[in-house]
């Protein structure tokens, strides 16, 4: 699972992965400088670990990671294959979620490809661009289904197809029970979780109401910094919430050599979790000894939490909490 940043060009796309990933992708002053996506890891920050490092003295801490992808800048007509936008199109189909990066700086020296600041505008084109192509989509697949007009399937595909034509994103349409099972392998792109990012060169900025406005509708998710002031904070919060947006949590092993955190799905069991260590641990799974991490924490050691009845032995159904803390007993 990868997260992918789109937008138009020029708008500090390349910028913040460099920022997020610490790579060097090329930035420049011209649409299409990125064409091939860039591809990076960054670390998930989490302030737990350093509070059980405080406790447990290890050598080192491993936090869990996430991949990044910088995806070449889309324009009117992408859909149509406008500035090689189907090419763009089908990178953003590979991620699991969207980064959708809208410029809100003034700058007279970066080139704007609609010519002016316009950041609702920006976010109405990207939007219409990738609405356009779930629509391209779905009318694929409602001409190969046309013999089943009655399945459940095609009934639903002409809801959102006809959804989309009102010019909403499929991520706001009223699923029912597990309807989005029918679509799963459509790969739609206005379905897509989406963490919308804002650039701007002042803290007042005219133009965040309106966004504010439009994603608060949406019920997305808004970061707002400066990229010219490079704001770790809202870095750091782009990559938090990317990582809830992945519906990913993290569980600790710790010991004297590391203390690591591990990235597993949510409503993730014990048994799964094993094999994100190792498959020996899946393939000779016992049980697992789990102390939540605000346990350690509050008791300061793990003989103390154990005295005081916070640790518990669990078997494979056993659904993993955010921060929880294991020792896997297995067999070789």
């Amino acid at each position: 699972m990868k997260c992918g940043i789109i937008g138009l060009p020029n708008i500090g796309k390349s910028t913040l992965f460099n920022l997020i990933s610490n790579s060097k992708a090329l930035s420049k002053n011209f649409p299409f400088c990125t064409i091939e996506p860039n591809y990076g890891i960054t670390k998930v920050p989490d302030q737990r670990l350093y509070e059980l490092k405080t406790l447990i003295n290890p050598k080192k801490i491993v936090p869990s990671k996430i991949k990044i992808v910088d995806i070449a800048g889309l324009i009117k007509g992408s859909h149509k294959g406008e500035g090689l936008g189907n090419k763009f199109l089908s990178h953003i189909r590979e991620t699991s979620v969207i980064i959708h990066m809208i410029r809100c700086f003034n700058d007279i020296r970066v080139l704007h490809v609609e010519g002016e600041i316009n950041p609702i505008r920006d976010k109405e084109i990207i939007d219409i661009e990738l609405q356009f192509k779930d629509l391209e989509t779905i009318e694929k697949r409602l001409e190969k289904t046309s013999k089943n007009k009655k399945s459940v399937s095609t009934i639903l595909l002409k809801k959102i197809f006809s959804f989309l034509k009102e010019g909403k994103n499929i991520r706001t349409f009223p699923f029912k029970n597990n309807e989005k099972k029918y679509i799963d392998d459509l790969q739609l792109l206005t379905i897509k979780p989406v963490l919308y990012v804002c650039n701007i060169d002042e803290e007042n900025n005219p133009n965040l109401k309106k966004i504010k406005k439009m994603v608060e509708k949406e019920k997305s998710t808004l970061v707002v910094l400066s990229l010219k002031k490079n704001h770790i904070s809202g870095i750091d919060m782009i990559i938090k919430k990317s990582y809830q947006l992945l519906n990913l949590q993290s569980f600790f092993t710790i010991g004297k050599e590391e203390i690591r955190a591990w990235s597993i799905p949510n409503n993730c069991t014990a048994y799964q979790a094993a094999s994100v260590i190792h498959t020996d641990l899946k393939k000779g799974f016992i049980c697992a000894e789990i102390i939540h991490y605000k346990d350690f924490i509050k008791y300061g050691s793990e003989e103390k939490a154990k005295k005081a009845g916070k640790t518990f032995l669990v078997g494979k159904n056993y659904l993993i909490k955010d921060g929880d803390i294991i020792h896997f007993r297995f067999n070789l």
